[in-house]
C-alpha cells in the first residue's frame, strides 16, 4: 500500500486494518470521519504528516496477519457485522447500563459527570437499537439481494426507498452522531481513565466503556468505507 498524504484515512484503514490502531493512539476519528486526508488530520496536530507516514510505513514492515474485510462477499460481511458487533452491542449495554446506573449511585456525589455519561450511553442505547433494527430489517436484507442477483444473473425489482443510496445516507448519519457522542464520553471519562478513589467496579466499567468505544469504530469502519460504498457500486452495476 503506498502512503502519501493526500490518501484519506479511511482508505488507509479499509486497505489494512492494523493501521486503525495508530490512527486511535492519535486519537484521530478514521470511521465517521474517514474521508479526510493524512495531510487535514495533521493540520491540528503536533506530529506532521510525514511522522504519520512514517508509523504507517513501519507498521507495513510488520508480516501480521489480519482480516481482509475488503475481500469478502457482501452477504458474509453482513452477516458478520449482525452476529458479531450488533450482538456486541446489544450484550454491551445489558452489562454496562446496570454498572453505570450503580456508579451513579455511589459515586455521583463526588463524581457528577457519572450522570451526563450514563445519560449519554443510555441515549446510545437507544438510538442504536433503532439503528441496528432498520439495518437489519432494511438494508442488509437489500444488500444481500443484490449479491444473490449478481450470482443468479437476474433482474431486481427496484425497492420501496428507491436506490440503497437512499438507506446508507441515513446510517450514515447515524453513525456520525454516535461518533460523536462516544467522543463526548471519552472526554467526560477523561479517555477512560478512573479516578484515584475508583473501586473495582468503577475500573471495570470504564474498560469496558473503552472496550465498547472501539468495538463500535470497527463496527462503523465496515460498514461505512467498505459494506456501503461496495452495495451502491453492485446496485449500479445491476442497473447497468
Amino acid at each position: 500500500m503506498i502512503i502519501t498524504k493526500d490518501k484519506f484515512i479511511g482508505k488507509i484503514v479499509t486497505e489494512d486494518y492494523r493501521t486503525a490502531q495508530i490512527f486511535k493512539n492519535h486519537k484521530i476519528d478514521f470511521c465517521c470521519q474517514g474521508n479526510r486526508s493524512i495531510e487535514t488530520v495533521c493540520e491540528k496536530k503536533s506530529f506532521t504528516s510525514e511522522d504519520l507516514i512514517g508509523e504507517i510505513e513501519a507498521l507495513q514492515q510488520k508480516q501480521e496477519t489480519s482480516n481482509d474485510y475488503k475481500s469478502w462477499p457482501l452477504d458474509l460481511l453482513a452477516d458478520y457485522i449482525e452476529k458479531k458487533h450488533h450482538r456486541y452491542v446489544v450484550e454491551g449495554f445489558k452489562v454496562l447500563i446496570p454498572y453505570l446506573n450503580k456508579l451513579c449511585k455511589v459515586h455521583g456525589e463526588n463524581h457528577p459527570e457519572l450522570f451526563e455519561i450514563t445519560k449519554e450511553f443510555k441515549e446510545s442505547a437507544a438510538e442504536l437499537g433503532s439503528h441496528m433494527e432498520k439495518e437489519e430489517q432494511v438494508l442488509f436484507p437489500f444488500i444481500r439481494t443484490l449479491v444473490q442477483a449478481k450470482q443468479e444473473n437476474s433482474e431486481i425489482e427496484k425497492p420501496h426507498f428507491g436506490t440503497v443510496e437512499n438507506p446508507v445516507e441515513m446510517m450514515m448519519q447515524d453513525h456520525e452522531a454516535e461518533g460523536a457522542r462516544f467522543r463526548k464520553i471519552a472526554d467526560l471519562t477523561n479517555n477512560y481513565t478512573p479516578p484515584e478513589d475508583a473501586c473495582n467496579t468503577y475500573r471495570v466499567s470504564f474498560a469496558l466503556l473503552n472496550e465498547f468505544e472501539q468495538d463500535l469504530h470497527l463496527h462503523i469502519h465496515l460498514e461505512n468505507n467498505i459494506l456501503f460504498p461496495k452495495a451502491i457500486a453492485l446496485e449500479k452495476e445491476l442497473n447497468g
